[in-house]
């Protein structure tokens, strides 16, 4: 809006009536508002990504002296150990009398994946002659003290790739196992 200046009445130049630029401001209060408002609904209902984390199933801590131990058939057994510097040495059945093994063998789609796929396939063989079809290959990973974390983590991967149900933990070795262990890091 303009403003008229009006003088006292004394003689001035001219007459012309001059209107005064005022500074533009504009006032971000309302803005700034807005903008905590939209920041804050969309913290608040946005859903915070899930943490990706793996089923196992942990035994009890206090077992029952008076459960009789299961036995499981050797012929759908495989043990795998995890050694030194990514080393796997797996072998089917038992150690005394193994099926396969005790064989040195690498992380991977060519490594271990192959051979739980192809064991997986010949105990399926073997349980469905027996009439037990749904009996599938159970495997032992036992980690040694010089495995690193990774190892663990890459095995129970290829568990979940391979879809093999049934898996242990086992932190225990044989004499033997441990020999075995310890003449394939050398």
């Amino acid at each position: 809006m303009a403003e008229l200046n009006t003088g006292d009445g004394g003689g001035g130049k001219g007459g012309k009536v001059r209107s005064k630029k005022q500074n533009s401001k504009v006032d971000l209060t309302a803005m700034v508002d807005l903008a905590f408002l939209l920041i804050t609904f969309f913290m608040l209902t946005t859903s915070l990504s899930k943490p990706q984390s793996m089923d196992l199933s942990l035994p009890d801590k206090d077992p029952d002296p008076t459960a009789k131990p299961t036995k499981v058939d050797e012929n759908r057994t495989m043990t795998v150990m995890l050694g030194a510097d990514n080393k796997i040495v797996y072998y089917m059945g038992l150690l005394e009398s193994p099926i396969a093994g005790p064989k040195d063998i690498a992380y991977g789609k060519d490594g271990i994946r192959r051979e739980l796929l192809s064991r997986k396939k010949s105990v399926l063989a073997y349980s469905t002659a027996l009439g037990k079809p749904k009996n599938g290959i159970i495997v032992i990973i036992k980690p040694t003290k010089k495995s690193n974390y990774r190892n663990l983590v890459d095995m129970l991967d290829e568990m979940a790739i391979t879809g093999v149900e049934t898996y242990a933990i086992v932190p225990e070795f044989t004499p033997e196992e441990t020999k075995l262990v310890d003449k394939k890091e050398q």
